[in-house]
């Protein structure tokens, strides 16, 4: 006979037990992300949405917050300070910080835009050809737009010199109709993103605008990855893995049918221009996203060689204090299997 003392300790231990195991299943059940974007709710941003709405998150055990970001060299402060779990950031940011507080940095984990998307715009009668001709003249950009903090290594590969350039800040909302303007000679940015909110303020770019793209000046560089704090990474390696996996699917949908990702951003924000929202997913898919890499490695992973260079390319032009690894910056251990990722973007049309 049991003691009726031990009896219900018994009990109390199958109770715990069940409670235990019941917590469990919930915790598994729905890790917490929170993550910030690199801009506004707009049409890129649909391939996110996507996975979301079609409940691949949820699949993996997964409860995803997304918040609109302000700018891609934000994310990385954001992601690292603790505000999120993850980003969607300019590894060349992280690269920086990596460099100066190691311990601090987060880690790249899935690289979307593997071709450098970096600009100074001018009007297209403009006497500025190439950034020879920055100098002596205004440009004007956003604080923590991923251009403008990459315009001391744009001046030390094409060896003008920045201090003598003015840069004026301003509201990333002003950018195009300040440069229209004449209040600036030139303004940083992404090119997709100048060419969309151009036409959205009436602008035609290819008729008004020229682009002097930084890729066509040395500086190959990667720009926006999923970026995931080292807390996150350690804390929850599956979930890491769970995340990349449905992203992936989201991607591969919105490749696949863009116009459905544009329903999922006009969701969450009712007043985008849809059709001008499918030509900038469409622009980015193509631009962004479809360097000739992505045929050998599949989207999401890098090339170390050429990650190896832009960072040397970052420590020398930004005289940085150590040269990280490159493991340091990617890793790519979450990924989904090549097999599963897209080595052709050819979106429908």
């Amino acid at each position: 006979m049991i003691g009726h003392h031990a009896f219900r300790g018994m009990q109390a231990l199958a109770l715990a037990l069940a409670f235990t195991t019941g917590a469990a299943a919930a915790a598994q059940a729905d890790t917490k992300i929170k993550l910030v974007l690199n801009w506004k709710y707009e049409g890129p941003q649909g391939m996110f949405f996507l996975a979301q709405d079609r409940g691949y998150f949820k699949q993996e055990g997964l409860d995803v917050t997304f918040d609109q970001g302000n700018g891609s060299g934000a994310a990385v402060p954001q992601v690292a300070n603790g505000a999120y779990d993850m980003g969607f950031g300019d590894i060349n940011a992280l690269i920086e910080l990596a460099a100066k507080k190691p311990d601090e940095a987060p880690v790249g984990v899935f690289m979307l835009y593997n071709r450098p998307p970096f600009t100074v715009a001018v009007k297209a009668d403009s006497p500025i050809k190439t950034p020879a001709d920055f100098v002596g003249r205004k440009l004007g950009g956003a604080a923590n737009d991923g251009a403008l903090k990459l315009f001391p290594a744009l001046c030390a590969t094409a060896r003008i010199d920045c201090s003598k350039v003015e840069i004026v800040n301003m509201q990333p909302s002003l950018r195009e109709q300040m440069l229209m303007q004449g209040q600036v000679d030139g303004v940083f940015g992404y090119v997709t993103t100048i060419r969309f909110s151009a036409k959205l303020t009436g602008v035609d770019p290819d008729k008004q605008l020229r682009f002097i793209k930084f890729g066509d000046y040395g500086m190959d560089l990667y720009s926006n990855a999923i970026i995931v704090s080292r807390k996150f990474v350690k804390e929850h390696p599956e979930a890491v893995k769970g995340f990349l996996k449905a992203l992936n699917h989201g991607i591969k949908d919105a490749i696949a049918d863009p116009q459905a990702a544009i329903d999922a951003v006009a969701t969450r924000e009712p007043l985008i221009k849809p059709a001008i929202e499918r030509a900038r997913l469409d622009a980015t898919l193509a631009d962004e996203m479809s360097h000739p890499e992505i045929a050998k490695i599949g989207l999401g992973d890098v090339s170390d060689e050429r990650m190896t260079k832009a960072i040397d390319i970052l420590v020398k032009a930004k005289e940085l204090p150590r040269t990280p690894a490159t493991s340091e910056i990617f890793d790519r251990s979450f990924l989904p299997p090549a097999s599963e990722r897209p080595t052709a973007i050819r979106p429908a049309m």
